[in-house]
């Protein structure tokens, strides 16, 4: 088994959200080992100077203690096309440092700059975030993304999106679509309309 990780924001010397990150490691934690103990990711996260103030992303790698923690200025991949690629078999829902199966599907995008996962009939993630659909009022996620995502699920909980099936077909209903994880705040990000089947 490869290991997992978690991928922090650092904002100005600042880890933003670690109670969410905490609680999906403590998720993975239990299923693949059974351990119940809290995990203080707080006391492992110490910014370098130089990361010390923009915008950085911190992985921390884990198995049943954490191995490694390290930072990088991050650079967001600009994202203006989705290719639609189904792939029944997907599972990710916990967050591997092993990506090939969603690298294999990215390489299918052709001219697009990303792939939107479709796992019998429904619309799940991206290779690498989660998904928020616009009807020109409210926001919706997917109901059964490949990942739970920790924006995501911090978005839900605050009520700022809501979660429903969306099927494939549903895609072209709404005025648009956003990318959404740990680095991608949805205020942040533009909307997309360029979908290819």
């Amino acid at each position: 088994m490869s290991l997992l990780f978690e991928t922090i924001r650092i904002e100005n010397g600042r880890p933003m959200h670690l109670s969410w990150h905490k609680q999906r490691m403590e998720r993975a934690r239990k299923e693949f080992w059974s351990i119940d103990d809290q995990v203080r990711l707080e006391d492992h996260i110490h910014v370098p100077p130089e990361f010390q103030s923009g915008l950085v992303r911190c992985n921390v790698y884990y198995e049943k203690e954490i191995h490694e923690v390290n930072f990088k200025n991050y650079q967001k991949k600009p994202i203006r096309s989705l290719k639609v690629i189904k792939h029944d078999p997907a599972d990710y829902h916990v967050k591997y440092t092993d990506r090939a199966f969603l690298q294999s599907l990215l390489d299918q995008r052709g001219a697009c700059d990303e792939i939107i996962i479709i796992r019998n009939g429904l619309v799940t993630d991206t290779s690498m975030s989660n998904l928020i659909f616009s009807d020109g009022k409210s926001w919706f996620t997917p109901a059964k993304p490949l990942l739970n995502g920790t924006t995501r699920e911090r978005l839900l909980a605050g009520e700022k999106i809501v979660s429903r099936n969306i099927r494939e077909e549903d895609i072209y209903n709404y005025e648009g679509v956003k990318l959404i994880n740990a680095m991608r705040y949805p205020e942040e990000e533009e909307m997309i309309n360029e979908i290819m089947r």
